[in-house]
């Protein structure tokens, strides 16, 4: 059976095979990027949280110039890390920055509080002012995890 998260991993592998795995890449109608989520521990209750390696941070965006149609951000595990507890007190932030860098606009997620393996969020169509930069930021337990970009260029 193929899932939703099935066939945005399959996307994004297939993607990655002509995608360098960088903090940003350019989006004139649609950019898919993956960046790998690093290895890290967190404490959740008193019990300590670890997410292993194994999991990527996806952020697909669609549109044309400083229209975005269709935005969405989530993670896929593979391997070991597709059995551990995931993450957990979790969000995902879409944010906005002009040419210089300067933020302008955040979407920002609400916080879940369950565990889960494959945290996911889509954001709302967008119309921007300006042209920059589109990026896409999980937070576990409050704290930035891992990013992904897109320029949005004429």
């Amino acid at each position: 059976m193929v899932t939703p998260y099935l066939t945005r991993l399959i996307t994004a592998l297939a993607a990655a095979g002509g995608l360098v795995f960088s903090g940003s890449t350019s989006a004139h109608a649609t950019a898919i990027g993956s960046t790998p989520v690093r290895t890290f521990e967190y404490s959740v209750g008193g019990v300590t949280m670890k997410v292993p390696t194994g999991c990527m941070f996806t952020h697909v965006i669609r549109g044309s110039g400083k229209k975005i149609t269709y935005q969405n951000a989530g993670v896929d595990c593979a391997f070991v890390a597709a059995l551990s507890s995931g993450f957990c007190n979790w969000r995902i932030d879409f944010t906005y920055s002009d040419t210089n860098n300067r933020p302008y606009r955040t979407s920002r997620g609400r916080t879940h509080s369950e565990c889960k393996i494959d945290p996911m969020r889509n954001n709302s169509p967008q119309r921007l002012p300006r042209y920059g930069k589109a990026c896409a930021h999980l937070y576990v337990n409050g704290v930035r995890r891992v990013s992904q970009c897109h320029h949005i260029t004429k």
